[in-house]
């Protein structure tokens, strides 16, 4: 473990005024990075502390904003605006662009390594990145199984990791099978975790606010999600010195 410090650092982007939490370890020499997208309801302390741990495990950590510094507390607001970004992966791909921007301004990242971990929403804008060809050393999404358009995911580089509850009604069967048809058929690296019992967000602590039918935590899974995660980033962007 180590000292982490962290900045609020606001960025454009969707037409918005974003604004991140930035995690920086101690030290001065530069450090592999990591983006960290949320879930559809937005940058939470959920996230913020998943940077800061990070961030202790010796990366620079940037968890991305998504509604302009709102948090989504009520689902129909949440999924009017999230339903149409998830139909449109140039939007998708501005707002993480702008996002990895930020990331690689740090003067302690090293922007030759970078991976993106994301949530639900922020995990599908996190495979549109990759789909952009951009260079990553890692994909991880959790309770984000989105597919792209046709032959775009051959421009995934790095590997591809997922995860999912097998009783999540977002992400049914059907879902995951076209996930990871379109990975197969890509050539991308990839590996699919299908945490048994658990539903969607099944990695989120409980919110004292409705939720939508199908979400619920699954603290073990968590647990477990978090530790895939991690040894993700241990093999395809481990921390040295």
């Amino acid at each position: 473990m180590t000292t982490v410090t962290t900045h609020t650092i606001e960025y454009a982007a969707d037409g918005l005024t974003m604004i991140g939490h930035l995690a920086v370890p101690a030290g001065v020499g530069r450090r592999p990075a990591v983006l960290v997208g949320p879930e559809g309801v937005g940058l939470s302390d959920v996230e913020r502390r998943r940077a800061d741990a990070l961030a202790e495990l010796g990366y620079v950590a940037l968890a991305f904003d998504l509604h302009g510094g709102r948090y989504m507390d009520d689902p129909e607001e949440m999924l009017a605006r999230c339903v149409p970004l998830l139909a449109d992966p140039d939007r998708m791909r501005g707002i993480g662009h702008a996002a990895l921007d930020v990331l690689r301004a740090e003067p302690r990242t090293d922007p030759d390594r970078i991976a993106a971990v994301g949530y639900g929403t922020g995990g599908a804008i996190a495979l549109e990145l990759g789909r952009d060809g951009v260079e990553l050393r890692a994909i991880a999404t959790v309770n984000g199984l989105t597919t792209g358009r046709p032959g775009e995911a051959a421009r995934i580089r790095c590997p591809v990791w997922a995860g999912v509850g097998s009783e999540d009604p977002i992400m049914p069967p059907a879902q995951r099978d076209a996930f990871t048809t379109e990975m197969q058929a890509a050539g991308v690296d990839w590996r699919l975790v299908v945490y048994g019992g658990a539903l969607h967000a099944f990695h989120h602590p409980p919110v004292d606010h409705i939720v939508l039918p199908g979400v619920g935590y699954h603290p073990r899974h968590a647990r477990r999600a978090w530790r895939d995660v991690v040894d993700l980033l241990a093999e395809c962007l481990p921390v040295t010195g």
